[in-house]
């Protein structure tokens, strides 16, 4: 790999991530940066070529920072969050119900069927779980759980099964169901669901979401210039806006690494990595 190029790793979860990082290479280009990207079908193999040196800076989901952070852990190795969007700060997930429905409160869900998203997504599944662990509701015993495994490996990204967790819990096939509250409010917007037919009865911590994540091999000069250059763009410059509008985004930010104690109490409690990165989950099908 030439040292001259910084090298970005991404998961392909929305065709529109081809126009996202063509349109950042060529900004980067524009200001004489060489850069280039790798799409990935899953988190998985995106973190483990971070460590082998494959690539340089991965756009890692929180999942996928919780997992390189403990790889880097456990063999005495550094890794470092460079930007985030302004949008991935403190987000929260909420259960929801029907609006007709009896359950007032998360305590009501003992012997009822709780809607997830897929096994592996942050915000429709582990945070969810976690949240009702601290509160004595532990899947499987207090409640039946329904997950929708929609393309797992994309760590929820896709937001289908948060989609089918939702059509769900319309149809009555479930009492309960958890998604992220900025796609509670998406859902509305879009049809899925309309105003005033459902409610939320609960919400959980606030957490964090993606960041772009350096790698232990990482140039420390070009990951300085790649930081500096992502920092720079702006809302306000009308070439600019539609990369940000396409990654939902108006600002980057300088990445924090404080927002992701929940999702890694719940990697750990519901055993989806070990310690070392390495993965625990029996049904886990990331390919």
């Amino acid at each position: 790999m030439s040292r001259d190029t910084l090298v970005m790793g991404a998961v392909a979860y929305a065709p529109k991530v081809v126009t996202i990082w063509e349109g950042l290479k060529a900004y980067l280009a524009q200001h004489n940066m060489k850069y280039d990207f790798v799409l990935y079908t899953n988190y998985e193999r995106q973190v483990q070529d971070l460590f082998k040196g494959n690539i340089d800076v991965a756009w890692n989901s929180p999942l996928a920072y919780v997992r390189a952070r403990r790889f880097a852990s456990s063999r005495g190795l550094s890794i470092r969050p460079l930007i985030m969007r302004d949008t991935d700060c403190d987000l929260r997930s909420v259960f929801v119900v029907n609006a007709e429905s009896p359950i007032q409160t998360l305590q009501e869900l003992r012997g009822k069927t709780l809607g997830t998203g897929a096994m592996d997504s942050p915000q429709a599944t582990l945070i969810p779980l976690d949240h009702l662990r601290q509160l004595g509701l532990v899947e499987d015993k207090d409640y039946t759980v329904c997950r929708f495994d929609v393309l797992t490996g994309k760590h929820g990204d896709h937001i289908g099964g948060e989609r089918d967790a939702v059509l769900a819990l319309l149809a009555d096939a479930v009492d309960v169901c958890c998604i992220c509250e900025g796609n509670y409010n998406n859902f509305m917007l879009d049809g899925t669901m309309r105003a005033g037919t459902t409610r939320i009865i609960g919400r959980t911590g606030a957490f964090d979401h993606c960041n772009f994540t350096a790698g232990p091999h990482a140039p420390p000069e070009l990951v300085q210039q790649f930081t500096e250059l992502v920092l720079a763009m702006r809302w306000e410059n009308p070439q600019i806006r539609p990369l940000l509008e396409l990654e939902g985004l108006r600002e980057w930010l300088p990445a924090r690494s404080t927002g992701y104690d929940l999702l890694e109490r719940a990697v750990g409690e519901q055993g989806f990595y070990a310690e070392d990165g390495s993965i625990l989950h029996p049904d886990y099908d990331y390919d």
